[in-house]
């Protein structure tokens, strides 16, 4: 199955990748991929990049070849109220924001309820599109919590090809149950390569086997056609909006009441 999209790749600013922003996008054309999103760690991450580097992201090429640049990060769920590691107006520039767990990041060594509680809040957070690597065994999350939150919310979860190689050891059995229950409930999945070097782009071989062997179909994937990301992120947006818009209304209703009282 031919994907257009990457929704998660590191470059050197990480820390610990090994690639530039053109490197990953010409590799990714070569792949025949038509999109990627540059998702840096959020700067929680040991050896992570600064704030400045987000708030920057808008001196990169909306193309690079034949390829489109998503600007975005992958940032740290860092306490149980689900709260992120970039402040709100970076997170609002961005074109994507991913969530997840890391080690080394200040939030380790947790009971599983305190995940669960933080990854329950993070995916209910109108700036967050996609809760990553959510089968990690270091991070015991309840996974039918997390899908039927996700299905609440029209959010989609990640099955990261990485999971089954070099990180996250043991994370396969937790994938698959999240898998069987993303069929079960009509969940959104994206599968992605999760590369930290430029010969890792577009390689979802792993995870789309899990996500297909427990019944998920090419129309559950959101990143199995540029334009279909492009959907999502734009509906996201939107309810983000009006949703705002709605909490600042209502705000204002409620000093107006107080005034006349």
């Amino acid at each position: 199955m031919l994907f257009e999209a990457d929704l998660h790749t590191h470059t050197i600013a990480s820390g610990h990748a090994y690639s530039t922003v053109k490197e990953l996008a010409e590799a990714a054309e070569k792949q025949g991929l038509k999109m990627i999103a540059i998702t840096d760690h959020g700067p929680k991450m040991p050896g992570g990049p600064h704030e400045y580097h987000f708030g920057n992201l808008v001196a990169l090429p909306r193309k690079i070849g034949g390829v489109e640049i998503l600007r975005g990060v992958e940032a740290n769920i860092i306490d149980v109220d689900g709260n992120l590691d970039l402040p709100e107006r970076l997170l609002e520039e961005l074109d994507i924001v991913l969530a997840g767990f890391h080690t080394g990041t200040g939030f380790d060594n947790r009971p599983a309820e305190d995940y669960t509680r933080a990854v329950l809040a993070a995916i209910a957070n109108p700036r967050v599109h996609l809760i990553v690597h959510p089968g990690n065994p270091d991070f015991p999350v309840d996974i039918e919590k997390l899908v039927l939150a996700a299905a609440r919310e029209h959010k989609a979860l990640e099955i990261n090809n990485n999971s089954f190689s070099i990180s996250r050891q043991g994370s396969l059995p937790r994938c698959q149950l999240l898998a069987k229950l993303a069929h079960k409930h009509k969940v959104q999945v994206v599968v992605n390569s999760d590369a930290h070097i430029f010969s890792s782009v577009g390689n979802f071989a792993r995870a789309w086997q899990v996500a297909r062997s427990a019944g998920i179909s090419e129309d559950q994937v959101i990143n199995k056609t540029a334009g279909r990301v492009k959907e999502y992120l734009g509906w996201h947006r939107r309810r983000g909006q009006a949703l705002q818009e709605a909490e600042t209304y209502n705000g204002r209703t409620s000093q107006e009441k107080s005034e006349v009282i």
